[in-house]
C-alpha cells in the first residue's frame, strides 16, 4: 500500500531522529538486508534484538538514505539492495553480533549491508568483522582465563616437586 506525504514524513522524522542517536562514541547502527525473511521469523529477530537492548526499524531505502544524507557521517554510504531495516543501539558491538546470529540461522534471508560505527559508514566485511568481536563478558573471561594460566601452571610445577621429593 502506498504511504501518503504525511506518513513519509513521519517515518523521515523517526529515522532521523534514529540516525541522531548515533554519534562518535555511544550508539552503532547496521544496515540489513531481510529480503525473503518470514514474519514469525521476524518477529523472533525482533524480540532477541529487543532482549539484547537493540531496536530494529525498517523503512524505504529513499528515506534512509535521505536522513544519513543530512547527517553526513564520515565515508562513503553502502549500496542498499532488497527490503532494508536498521538495527541500532548504544552498545558499539550488540546491533551487528545480533544481526550476525540471525545471518547464521537464517542463510540467504537476512544478511548485514553495511552500517555506521564511530561516526563513519562501515562496509559490509568491516562490520562483520565488528560483528565476530566476542561480548565483554566472553572477553573477561578470556582475560582471566590467560591470568590463572600461568600460576595454575607454577602450582602443578610445585606440585609435582612436593610429590617426587616425599617419594
Amino acid at each position: 500500500m502506498a504511504r501518503t506525504k504525511v506518513e513519509k514524513k513521519e517515518i523521515l522524522e523517526k529515522v532521523k531522529t534514529i540516525v541522531d542517536t548515533i554519534n562518535d562514541k555511544t550508539g552503532s547502527m547496521v544496515f540489513v538486508n531481510f529480503h525473503g525473511l518470514k514474519v514469525a521469523d521476524t518477529m523472533q529477530v525482533r524480540r532477541k534484538l529487543k532482549s539484547e537492548k537493540v531496536n530494529f526499524f525498517v523503512a524505504k531505502k529513499t528515506l534512509i538514505r535521505k536522513a544519513l544524507t543530512e547527517k553526513n557521517f564520515a565515508g562513503t554510504m553502502p549500496e542498499f539492495a532488497g527490503e532494508l531495516g536498521l538495527a541500532y543501539g548504544s552498545d558499539l558491538i550488540a546491533p551487528a553480533r545480533g544481526i550476525h546470529e540471525f545471518q547464521v540461522k537464517y542463510k540467504g534471508s537476512i544478511s548485514i549491508v553495511g552500517g555506521i560505527f564511530e561516526g563513519k559508514y562501515m562496509s559490509k566485511d568491516e562490520m562483520m568483522a565488528i560483528a565476530l568481536i566476542p561480548s565483554q563478558k566472553t572477553l573477561q573471561a578470556m582475560f582471566v582465563n590467560v591470568i590463572n594460566s600461568p600460576i595454575q601452571g607454577f602450582v602443578m610445577a610445585l606440585d609435582q616437586i612436593a610429590k617426587k621429593k616425599t617419594a
